[in-house]
């Protein structure tokens, strides 16, 4: 799963890039307080973070850990995994 999402990293401007992987690491850190986070419907743990047209789709673990499961940018496909 992170060589997916180093692929994405790699496509964006670097401006995009520094967005997204500051927004990663508060998601690793569990540092989500005043971000737009949100629940997906039907899944218990698993949360979107939205961060401009980008979307970060990730689960959250019992262990208080955070896994990344998609970065992508926002389109009709993007809830679809």
């Amino acid at each position: 799963m992170a060589d997916r999402i180093f692929k994405i990293l790699r496509r964006l401007s670097s401006k995009e890039q520094k967005q997204l992987t500051d927004v990663i690491r508060l998601i690793q850190d569990n540092d989500l307080i005043g971000h737009d986070l949100k629940k997906l419907k039907g899944r218990d743990d698993v949360y979107r973070l939205r961060k401009g047209d980008f979307r970060i789709i990730f689960r959250r673990m019992p262990n208080s850990e955070n896994i990344i499961i998609a970065v992508e940018r926002r389109s009709d496909n993007t809830y679809r995994f």
